[in-house]
């Protein structure tokens, strides 16, 4: 064999590698699409039925662990996808839902949390920001000595809660992110595209409305 013969043996391995390679990530592309049209179709008529039921939230909802901001509700649910340019393609970019945690009974009131220790500060300013809770923060100090006693938070007793489908297209998984889902914080999870299916999205529906449930 030639060495001409040799190098056109390489080229033909290397262009098939790198056709099977295009080949795969194009199905990893269309599997996550294709996630992405049956969750999208899916929450969008889930916020419909749920803002309709206005179902009670699960769980706690505590800024510094001892005051509650009482029973909530779920309300106001909406969904929304946005979409990219990728690889000349028009893509998902994302899908979110949001809505609101309000009082169950009774109108928005205000409470007060005063904390003086780092942790318990960490604490309190990361879940304000998880859920977008307006709020004015002032300093508590010593009337004599003008010592820094402690800081003081004053806030309405309603939040947001949030769930949002990132598609990993190269990878062909959908990353999920739930915030303020039975508690402040935040539950990041990954799938499969393949697995995004009516089955798995009956799970995240009821661990939003605090059914047990297997999602995450």
């Amino acid at each position: 064999m030639s060495f001409l013969s040799e190098l056109k043996n390489q080229a033909s391995a290397l262009q098939g590698r790198q056709l099977g390679a295009q080949h795969d990530l194009a199905a990893r592309t269309d599997a996550c699409e294709a996630a992405c049209r049956l969750a999208l179709h899916y929450l969008q008529d889930l916020c419909a039925q749920l803002n309709v039921i206005r179902p009670a939230a699960a769980g706690v909802y505590s800024l510094d662990g001892k005051l509650s901001l009482g029973a909530l509700a779920q309300l106001d649910f909406r969904c929304d996808a946005r979409r990219k340019m990728l690889r000349n393609a028009e893509v998902f970019d994302y899908i979110g839902v949001g809505w609101n945690l309000r009082p169950a009974a009774g109108p928005v009131t205000h409470q007060r949390v005063v904390v003086n220790f780092p942790p318990d500060l960490e604490r309190v300013t990361t879940r304000l920001a998880l859920g977008q809770i307006q709020h004015e923060r002032s300093e508590q100090r010593h009337p004599e000595t003008n010592k820094l006693q402690a800081y003081v938070f004053d806030y309405p007793s309603e939040a947001r809660a949030f769930v949002t489908l990132t598609p990993q297209h190269d990878r062909g998984e959908v990353d999920f992110r739930l915030t303020n889902i039975g508690g402040f914080g935040v539950l990041a999870t990954s799938y499969p595209a393949a697995q995004v299916t009516q089955a798995l999205m009956d799970e995240l529906a009821k661990k939003l409305v605090g059914q047990p449930s297997r999602f995450g």
